[in-house]
């Protein structure tokens, strides 16, 4: 064969291989759907390179693999690939290839590169080009063919690296393309969704171009049954602010679309011939052309009912409060009156009278204006609330006590459920609550019928109701109830409304709810409220008698962990970690609060992030643990040896790079609190008739078992595994309490004598605990000690 015959075979393969290129190209421009591209190009560059398979991996603006996408595989290829071991890092070494890749073995290339192999062994020539924008590289095409086949060629490279060229260009116009959908898709919604009314006039036709959902609301009660939007537009009858009426049946629409002005937030009421009229806050924005003529014109509507309605409450609770202001305010103007004209002749008990008229009226004047400055804090957020552990039947007596010494002629009764826990409330606000809620109740009930205080637990709160037998509740009303300013129907003048609005504000700031029922007029009504438990919230419960149930006692036993991470999803995924692996939780994102926070809730374990704002967590830990001996756990995505070992040195427990599992996370908090914790024998302490089983926490005398609190079984437990040495009060208090030397003992010797009740040992001849005078405490020798 001749030079020219070589150079025309060359030119014909040169001139087929570009039409092969410029129809793959047409043939993947043909679409802008992304999926459809990408499939596309991936076909095509098979056909074009003879590639028996084919992958393609688009990167985002981070250079992390956005999308993968594989052809000519076989089910059974492609979960092979996807369930091979470190899957992720074959993705991740695909996604990082910048140049051209062409090797004739894509298995022992892998194997080269350290990377985990196919589990297909059928792939041999690989074949891969980036697909580049400009300088940016947006991913990777890669072709493969069977083992044993022909390698790719160095013209199969050009091509593909041609083709990438022309296949970027159709990517980002997809990309483009499917971005202004999904903002499109985003706007409508938005719109349609919108709590403000929008609709779009054509100005050259009047025509209705679009409207939502919250536009036919407004004017539904002005349509007709079964009738469209669009009938009532030209009917429609607008009435301005300024008196003005413009009325559409005499003005065609398109003219006065035509001629449109900007309008802002205007109120009109648009009505139609037969009354029926709604009141609006009108904004106008006409959409001109590049001309200047009015295209379009987009309108947008707020309803006014609900304001209008707001104002009408409002200007009646102002009419009522001046007439409870007015009230007392006239009777202390009359008795200081009286009390001032020295013509009067009052004895000593009418000046007495007058004076308690006084102190009465007085003190109805600062209550009205102590609601209202409640309600005007919980409008603002400023409401003051400062929750702290609380046992119910206390504040339930108080606010019991509080009723009835201020005159409450109901009887009353109290049903509380039995081993009620603790709530986090503040005291004098839950009082402020239950006064509101048997007042409410007392006045729509008759004098004999009694008024019911009932509290349970219901999940994580307590829910307390005050219940009626009076006048009961139209089931129209109960919605209405918490609103400021509402009164229930057909109740006396006398009250301003405010009360159970001040109730919800309240509850709703402890992180509980409230709300009403009733089985309708006449049947009488219960109001309900919950407040959070106190373990929910993060604090371990004070100790209780021993009659409680297992389930408390076991609540009371979970271990305290402070969580302290400043990213909100770190720290719920830190916190339910900790709450799935039956840890009680304090979680904060504050690094002000950390120390407060040990000294409330006593933690067993700090887990802290290393970098806080403006803190530096090695510093923390040494504060921290210079006060308590709490063991702390570092959490960090910095996992650089320095600092490992900066953190380790400075009596970190552990330290955790980030990210890790909840097993790892787990494992690590038991390891550290092992280290903590004095070790218990394996063998049961016992002496005549008590045993202390260590492996079952299990206290026994002679064949009953002791029921004891945590601090209890804590304090038992340090004595046994120190019996026959004395423990010092300061010994006691930093391994029981968590307290340093100088804290109070009175504690220790409440405990003490408590165990003595318990385990039936005289303080005077002692068998089990023995008193060191301004020492401690000692117990006996074990009858096993020394056997381990």
């Amino acid at each position: 064969m001749t030079k020219k015959d070589r150079r025309d075979l060359d030119i014909k393969a040169l001139r087929d291989r570009l039409s092969r290129l410029r129809d793959a190209s047409l043939r993947i421009s043909e679409s802008l759907d992304m999926d459809t591209v990408l499939q596309e190009v991936l076909d095509s560059a098979r056909e074009l390179t003879e590639g028996r398979y084919g992958a393609i991996v688009l990167l985002d603006d981070t250079g992390m693999i956005e999308d993968f996408l594989s052809s000519g595989l076989s089910v059974e290829e492609a979960n092979g690939m996807w369930s091979m071991p470190d899957a992720i890092r074959f993705l991740d070494y695909l996604g990082r290839i910048e140049d051209p890749l062409r090797v004739p073995d894509f298995i022992c290339h892998l194997r080269e590169q350290g990377l985990p192999e196919l589990r297909s062994s059928s792939v041999g020539a690989f074949l891969g080009a980036p697909i580049r924008r400009g300088s940016q590289r947006v991913g990777n095409i890669f072709l493969a063919r069977d083992k044993g086949g022909q390698e790719f060629c160095s013209e199969d490279e050009e091509t593909l690296v041609m083709f990438a060229s022309q296949a970027a260009l159709v990517i980002a116009n997809a990309s483009r393309y499917r971005d202004e959908l999904q903002a499109r898709s985003h706007l409508e919604t938005l719109i349609e969704t919108s709590p403000i009314g929008v609709v779009v006039f054509d100005a050259q036709t009047g025509g209705l171009v679009s409207f939502n959902r919250e536009a036919v609301r407004i004017v539904e009660d002005l349509i007709d049954p079964g009738r469209p939007l669009e009938e009532i537009i030209g009917v429609l009858t607008v009435r301005r602010a300024d008196g003005r009426e413009v009325s559409l049946q005499e003005f065609p629409l398109v003219e006065t679309l035509s001629d449109a002005e900007t309008i802002r937030a205007e109120e009109v009421v648009i009505a139609v011939p037969d009354g029926r009229s709604v009141a609006i806050l009108l904004n106008v924005t006409p959409i001109r052309a590049h001309g200047g003529d009015v295209e379009s014109v987009v309108v947008t509507m707020q309803d006014l009912t609900p304001l209008q309605e707001t104002e009408r409450l409002r200007a009646e609770f102002l009419a009522m409060v001046s007439h409870e202001l007015r009230t007392p305010l006239t009777s202390i103007k009359g008795s200081v009156a009286t009390l001032l004209d020295p013509g009067a002749g009052l004895n000593p008990t009418e000046i007495d009278h007058l004076y308690r008229i006084i102190d009465a009226q007085s003190e109805r004047m600062r209550m009205l204006i102590s609601d209202l400055l409640d309600v005007a804090h919980i409008e603002t957020g400023a409401l003051s609330v400062y929750p702290e552990p609380n046992d119910v039947a206390v504040v339930v007596n108080e606010a019991r006590h509080s009723f009835l010494s201020s005159g409450g002629k109901h009887t009353m009764r109290v049903e509380l459920a039995p081993e009620l826990p603790w709530v986090m409330a503040d005291r004098p606000r839950m009082v402020q609550i239950l006064g509101n809620l048997l007042a409410n109740a007392a006045r729509h009930s008759p004098e004999s019928s009694p008024i019911e205080v009932s509290a349970t637990r219901d999940g994580v709160h307590v829910a307390v109701s005050v219940s009626d037998k009076g006048r009961g509740i139209p089931a129209d009303s109960l919605p209405h109830l918490f609103r400021k300013f509402s009164q229930r129907q057909g109740e006396d003048r006398g009250d301003t409304g405010l009360g159970l609005a001040i109730c919800k504000g309240i509850v709703e700031a402890h992180g509980g709810r409230i709300w009403a029922e009733s089985d309708g007029p006449g049947l009488g009504a219960r109001f309900t409220f919950t407040v959070p438990v106190v373990e929910e919230a993060g604090f371990i419960s004070p100790v209780a008698p021993a009659t409680r149930s297992s389930r408390q006692k076991r609540t009371e036993e979970r271990i305290c962990v402070l969580a302290v991470d400043d990213d909100p999803q770190a720290l719920r995924y830190v916190r339910e970690t900790l709450s799935n692996a039956g840890y009680l939780t304090v979680a904060t994102g504050n690094a002000r609060e950390v120390l407060r926070l040990v000294e409330e809730s006593r933690p067993d374990l700090v887990l802290l992030d290393l970098v806080l704002p403006g803190v530096d967590g090695i510093e923390m830990m040494r504060e921290i643990q210079e006060a308590y001996d709490i063991p702390v756990i570092f959490l960090s995505a910095y996992g650089q040896d320095q600092l490992v070992a900066r953190a380790f040195d400075q009596g970190a427990a552990d330290y955790v790079v980030k990210p890790f599992s909840p097993t790892e996370l787990a494992a690590r908090i038991r390891a550290a609190l092992r280290r903590k914790m004095t070790p218990e024998p394996m063998l049961p302490y016992v002496l005549g008739d008590l045993t202390i089983d260590y492996a079952e926490r299990r206290v026994t005398l002679g064949c009953q078992q002791v029921r004891l609190t945590y601090i209890e079984y804590r304090t038992l437990v340090e004595l046994s595994l120190n019996a026959g040495r004395v423990l010092p009060y300061a010994h006691l208090l930093r391994r029981v309490w968590g307290v340093d030397e100088d804290g109070d003992v009175r504690p220790i010797r409440t405990v003490i004598s408590t165990l003595r009740r318990r385990l039936e040992d005289e303080t005077d001849n002692p068998t089990y605990i023995f008193t060191e005078p301004r020492v401690g405490y000692r117990m006996a020798s074990g009858e096993n000690q020394g056997q381990e």
